[in-house]
């Protein structure tokens, strides 16, 4: 299927395959060059606003250090009256790197599309909760911020 004919579930569909292969490049590779990810809930001193493929997959890079992703054990996927535009509400299972301990975390995103590449992602998640589980918020930001390993 070509770029510009995929549809916003599809391209919901890609990212969550290649979050689950840890294929973070993949994943940065759906956004628009000029797309944009956020994070309406961030905690103070991690990022709001992340401008362009480029600063996605600078972003992305600790992920694979973070967390071992192994199964999306919940997915709804809602259409919105345009169809360029989807609410997903999923839920990720899988294994804290640096403790060994499970992860498992739930997330909603705004996702709009353009010609098969995402525009805007807005996503609805918990820092916090998240550090919770991967052992502390200053671990969790430094692996989003380029405080983490580059392995």
């Amino acid at each position: 299927m070509s770029e510009s004919s995929r549809t916003a579930r599809d391209v919901v569909d890609e990212a969550l395959r290649l979050l689950l292969a840890e294929d973070v490049s993949g994943f940065a590779d759906l956004w628009a060059v000029d797309g944009v990810l956020e994070f309406p809930f961030a905690a103070a001193g991690y990022p709001q606003r992340l401008e362009g493929r480029e600063a996605v997959r600078e972003y992305m890079r600790g992920y694979p250090d973070l967390v071992t992703p192994r199964a999306v054990v919940e997915k709804t996927v809602h259409d919105t009256a345009d169809p360029g535009a989807v609410v997903v509400e999923f839920e990720v299972e899988g294994t804290v790197v640096s403790t060994g301990q499970p992860y498992r975390m739930r997330y909603i995103a705004v996702i709009t599309t353009r010609d098969g590449e995402i525009l805007r992602y807005r996503d609805y998640w918990s820092p916090l909760a998240a550090a919770e589980l991967t052992g502390g918020l200053d671990a969790l930001t430094a692996s989003f911020t380029g405080g983490g390993s580059t392995a």
